[in-house]
């Protein structure tokens, strides 16, 4: 008898519409996979890109590419790996499933004291928040940084981890209640852009008033197309624009003069992929990420869970911009997830 498995299907491109639950097959690992029993599932913009179109897929394809889980079945060629052990991702793609085949190369240790709800929340946002901050632009005592979505899931970890590295954080947000999570997180300065006429001339006119007119060394800017240039006019001489994301869409391509006219600035436009290229790397992002929240020192926020049938509601909020910290599916139902 075939053994199923639920999962959801983008059926087409489009919106949170062609979102729905389908039953599958359950998976088998090959050589060098695992299978894992799907704890929790995070969601993220990446997942509406590929679900729109934005980023070329095959449909129907079961989105998603996070999570975590426990380990039901192991396929040859996976040493050092056994069925019970609890285990994240970052990129194992049809994650918005009760069960998923994750190459065991790609699987990261969830450490005792760390559930697996948390976990499922780190390894893309925790790990990007990683690798902005000690590399694609490393922080240090005395810089000050604008962290853009400064509530949402990457903006509080980023937030965290530039206060511990001594930085100064200005964090834009879009209400009053995002800006009680951001100033909790340790932000300095909160601007609320959506109070502003002309985000585009007010904000980078309200950095350069909290620092002396110079402005910053550093934007780390997730939302893309509505604030690019107000991120770049926010920047000191020889500051860097960090665009790691298009919340609000994609930024068109721009003159390269402007940078020169900006004051000889740089723009970045990084991926987690290139961060983590060698397995070193990534269980180094991943083990300093986890084991911070596991001690308490890094706070991860969940601000919202899911079942399966909700995905398409669920990516509705995050492309509206209604979320704040770490969305999650829980494809076994929101009281069933292992601790």
């Amino acid at each position: 008898m075939l053994v199923t498995m639920r999962a959801i299907h983008a059926t087409e491109p489009g919106g949170p519409e062609v979102l729905s639950v389908v039953d599958l097959p359950d998976p088998e690992p090959g050589a060098g996979e695992v299978v894992v029993d799907v704890a929790a599932a995070g969601i993220n913009f990446i997942d509406t890109y590929r679900r729109s179109g934005v980023y070329p897929m095959d449909f129907p394809h079961v989105p998603g590419s996070e999570g975590a889980g426990t380990l039901s079945a192991v396929g040859p060629g996976t040493d050092g790996l056994a069925v019970g052990d609890r285990v994240a991702w970052a990129e194992a793609p049809g994650s918005y499933a009760e069960r998923v085949v994750v190459a065991a190369d790609a699987t990261l240790p969830v450490p005792a004291g760390l559930d697996l709800e948390t976990a499922a929340a780190l390894p893309l946002q925790g790990m990007t928040a990683h690798y902005l901050a000690t590399s694609a632009f490393p922080l240090q005592a005395g810089h000050t940084a604008v962290v853009t979505a400064a509530a949402g899931g990457v903006g509080l970890l980023l937030t965290q981890l530039a206060k511990a590295r001594g930085a100064r954080v200005i964090g834009t947000v879009g209400s009053p209640e995002k800006e009680g999570l951001a100033r909790a997180a340790g932000a300095d300065e909160v601007i609320r852009y959506a109070e502003l006429d002309d985000m585009t001339a007010e904000l980078p006119r309200i950095v350069r008033e909290l620092t002396d007119g110079a402005g910053v060394e550093v934007v780390y800017d997730g939302v893309g197309k509505d604030t690019f240039d107000a991120s770049l006019a926010s920047l000191r001489r020889r500051g860097t624009l960090v665009l790691f994301g298009g919340a609000s869409g994609q930024v068109p391509p721009f003159d390269p003069q402007r940078l020169n006219a900006a004051g000889s600035v740089y723009v970045t436009r990084p991926k987690l992929g290139d961060y983590t290229v060698e397995r070193e790397e990534l269980l180094w992002r991943a083990s300093e990420i986890f084991d911070a929240a596991a001690s308490g020192s890094l706070d991860v926020q969940v601000g919202a869970r899911h079942p399966l049938a909700e995905a398409g509601t669920a990516h509705e909020a995050l492309e509206g911009r209604a979320t704040t910290g770490k969305v999650l599916l829980v494809p076994r139902g929101l009281s069933s997830a292992s601790r």
